[in-house]
């Protein structure tokens, strides 16, 4: 590899993690799905940890106002990892997804006052704009 950056091309073929990679890409890609959630969920339990500590972080997650909101991105997080994972369901991933996304959206809007009821309100508003026009 160092020979081809100082100008020597008789290694010209070789990719960069050729066989000399020592292993580092021995892992499938579902084991690299596996690590890469395992570091995901640990960096964000650490940070929760770090700012808030964890029994406040779980007491907001689960307080009246954002119980649904949790459970619903939980829940559709679970389900696109089966989807993902177990069925390779390319639809039902995307789905999941989705749904996701507006749960995660729903649940960030809680911690601003007012902004649901504003933001229902005002897409409620185009809704009927959008169905009102002939």
């Amino acid at each position: 590899m160092w020979k081809s950056l100082v100008g020597d091309d008789e290694e010209q073929g070789e990719s960069l993690l050729g066989e000399d990679s020592g292993g580092l890409c021995s892992l499938s890609p579902t084991q690299r799905i596996y690590g890469f959630a395992a570091c995901l969920i640990a960096g964000l339990a650490c940070i929760t940890a770090f700012l808030l500590g964890p029994a406040q972080q779980l007491g907001m997650m689960f307080d009246t106002a954002r119980v649904f909101a949790t459970a619903i991105y939980i829940g559709c997080v679970v389900i696109a990892l089966i989807c993902a994972l177990l069925i390779h369901d390319k639809l039902l991933t995307i789905i999941a997804i989705i749904i996701e996304i507006g749960a995660l959206i729903w649940y960030s809007l809680s911690y601003i006052p007012f902004a649901l009821g504003m933001t229902f309100r005002s897409m409620s508003f185009k809704v009927q704009k959008i169905l009102s026009q002939p």
